[in-house]
């Protein structure tokens, strides 16, 4: 991806909804002066969703990471202009998650559209691989889900197999989320809404970390 004009000083004007990943986790309290839940974005895109979700819920506090600065800042500036203060970024990778939360510390997690890797050699990177499935179950405390949207029908099998393979419980899965019991309350993406006017059917489940 090309590097964004001005990218560096939009970053900068950015910094007081941004947590730099270091040596140590962040305390998320402090982070955001309260003790509401956390929910975590993965690959945030754009930040349609992101923003949205956060006025929903303004007593829920929002982490969302995406790996791409050049993506991440138009997120952060939805957010900026919202004035929504229940959000903050991170730039950086889904596979530093136990560097940046305690055990049990993330309420929710949410996949939308996430990149489908679908070369095999690539299977690794994707966010529904075993490895990631045992990071989430890790920060995520017993009974807390996984939301998932796609319009990949590979990538949602593959997901499929990888849940169920690492323990977690499949539930209110669609073929069709546009013309299911979800539609109503569903908060639609960028990305999303390009492909449903094209026709393309959106992929939807909730997994639960079914851990001891």
């Amino acid at each position: 991806m090309r590097k964004k004009k001005n990218l560096e000083p939009r970053l900068a004007a950015c910094a007081d909804i941004t947590i730099e990943l270091g040596e140590q986790k962040p305390d998320w309290q402090a982070v955001f002066g309260n003790s509401n839940p956390l929910h975590l974005e993965i690959g945030c895109g754009k930040g349609a969703f992101t923003e949205e979700i956060a006025r929903r819920n303004p007593d829920i506090n929002f982490v969302a990471i995406e790996m791409e600065a050049n993506v991440a800042v138009m997120a952060m500036e939805k957010i900026k202009a919202a004035k929504l203060p229940n959000v903050r970024f991170m730039v950086v990778n889904a596979d530093k998650l136990l560097e940046i939360f305690e055990e049990n510390a993330v309420e929710r997690i949410y996949l939308n559209f996430s990149c489908p890797f679908p070369k095999k050699r690539h299977t690794k990177h994707r966010l529904t691989y075993e490895a990631f499935l045992n990071r989430y179950k890790v920060i995520l405390p017993p009974g807390k889900e996984i939301h998932l949207k796609t319009d990949k029908e590979e990538f949602f099998d593959f997901s499929i197999e990888e849940f169920e393979k690492c323990g977690w419980e499949l539930k209110n899965i669609t073929r069709d989320l546009h013309h299911s019991a979800w539609a109503q309350e569903n908060i639609v993406t960028e990305y999303e809404s390009r492909f449903t006017a094209l026709g393309q059917p959106i992929f939807r489940l909730e997994a639960v970390n079914n851990k001891k």
